[in-house]
């Protein structure tokens, strides 16, 4: 199985040091890159071409989540996906994260192996969020006057019926193996299903889908 390649982007050399102890001594993580600050984050990302960023929000010279928005924003770097790390718990930030693009915002401070189950549900193609951040917040952040999911909204008249109720799982939080264990299909027919609304709604990752499900009105707040 090939490593899930990982570039930490931390400015505290110390905090960073610990991660990478820590990811080295998996076998499927492998750390390719360092970076200090949100500059460095990106040109490292430019250069290396990770799959996936772990990076902190309050980072000198550029911020995470501009950092973030830049690597999103990049169609060459389309493959790289973005894990934000904080100390704080407020909405505003976890505003940010979604708004930049992430596919993951985990709080500092927890278990090491929160930060190793987080990069490989990321790096899988899953969202995630901390387990704190409620289907509150996500409510509060859908209902906000200006959308800002970059998906092709008119997709949705090419979804077929299976694919709308697909989406509307994926917007309550369910994995493709849940998916497909309530829709008794095959865990690879589920995982089809996904890529295909993917694909037909030009959504780069599933907290995009969860955003535009309540946007579209797929499901309800």
């Amino acid at each position: 199985m090939t490593a899930t390649r990982v570039v930490l982007a931390e400015d505290q050399p110390m905090v960073r040091a610990g991660f990478r102890a820590l990811l080295d001594s998996r076998s499927d993580i492998e750390v390719v890159g360092e970076a200090a600050t949100g500059a460095e984050a990106l040109d490292q990302v430019r250069a290396l071409r990770p799959d996936l960023v772990v990076m902190d929000i309050r980072m000198p010279e550029m911020d995470g989540l501009e950092a973030t928005r830049r690597i999103t924003s990049d169609p060459a770097l389309n493959q790289t996906r973005v894990l934000v790390l904080t100390t704080f718990e407020l909405d505003e930030y976890v505003f940010g994260a979604l708004d930049a693009g992430a596919s993951g915002f985990l709080l500092k401070g927890g278990e090491p192996a929160d930060l190793v189950h987080a990069i490989r549900v990321v790096a899988g193609g899953e969202s995630l969020l901390a387990p704190s951040v409620t289907r509150r917040l996500i409510q509060t952040y859908i209902s906000r006057p200006q959308p800002s999911a970059k998906t092709r909204n008119d997709g949705l008249g090419e979804l077929t019926t299976r694919e709308r109720e697909v989406l509307g799982l994926i917007a309550t939080g369910l994995t493709n193996a849940e998916i497909a264990e309530a829709l008794q299909l095959s865990p690879l027919t589920a995982k089809t299903h996904v890529s295909r609304i993917l694909m037909k709604l030009g959504a780069r990752d599933r907290v995009q889908l969860v955003i535009v499900a309540y946007q579209t009105g797929i499901v309800a707040p």
